[in-house]
């Protein structure tokens, strides 16, 4: 089977098992922590089944490896024992009565299930390319990857830390890396992603797979990461005022204000 349905094939059955648990746990927001998973998924496969395994697809399926197993147990942790997530919440409000289950199924679960192939296409078409050596560009690629990497990973653990002493309840993190972004996680997946992107780049073929960059860029930007968060805090004093001085996404030294 082509490498490119077989793992559109395998999302789909992914995410319907995940949709079907989460009925059971009457829980949509579960799905938050197996979105990482899914590229993994994605990344095993196609480098099983090629046959065409190299340093890139090896490099690549590992970096996919790191970042989505992270997530999972970053996600997970922060999440365990937790009710339904407000976003998941609000939909249930939204749909109404009128065929909940399907509406979860495809707004939320198939949704994400077509984001995760999109994002993905990189990870497909280098785990199963012919030319597996490194040049210069790939190697640009992973400096990309290890500088999100460590924003998001430093960043998570700064706001965990931050979050986790009682003084701080009702406060916002403005210290640390989160002086020179208001969300340094978020940046850092981006790039992460277009690092993952670069590392795929073997020929000119393999450019309009930009789209998954892009998407991902665009996800965390503009829908499900930051326009989140502003909006929680929109209004509040303290976050006007760290808005003032301190970019939204793009890390740059903090405004004088």
């Amino acid at each position: 089977m082509d490498a490119f349905l077989g793992s559109a094939l395998l999302l789909l059955i992914y995410f319907t098992l995940i949709f079907i648990a989460a009925q059971i746990m009457k829980n949509n927001s579960i799905v938050d922590s197996f979105w990482g998973p899914g590229y993994l998924l994605v990344a095993g496969y196609t480098f099983l089944v090629s046959k065409n395994q190299g340093p890139r697809s090896v490099l690549l399926t590992l970096l996919v490896a790191l970042w989505a197993l992270r997530l999972f147990f970053y996600i997970t942790v922060r999440n365990w024992n937790k009710p339904e997530d407000y976003r998941y919440v609000n939909m249930r409000k939204r749909w109404g009565k009128s065929f909940p289950m399907l509406k979860a199924y495809a707004n939320v679960f198939l949704l994400q299930g077509v984001l995760n192939y999109i994002v993905a296409l990189p990870i497909i078409a280098t785990n199963t390319s012919d030319i597996q050596n490194l040049t210069p560009l790939n190697y640009l690629g992973l400096a990309i990857w290890l500088i999100g990497f460590v924003f998001e990973v430093v960043g998570d653990s700064q706001l965990k830390a931050f979050k986790g002493k009682t003084e701080n309840k009702g406060k916002l993190m403005t210290k640390g890396i989160w002086k020179y972004t208001r969300h340094p996680n978020y940046f850092g997946e981006a790039a992460m992603w277009w690092g993952i992107f670069l590392v795929s780049l073997s020929r000119a073929g393999n450019l309009p797979y930009v789209v998954s960059p892009i998407v991902m860029t665009l996800l965390l930007l503009y829908v499900s990461g930051v326009p989140l968060l502003e909006r929680k805090y929109a209004g509040r004093e303290d976050f006007i005022a760290y808005s003032k001085r301190t970019n939204k996404f793009f890390p740059w030294f903090p405004k004088k204000v």
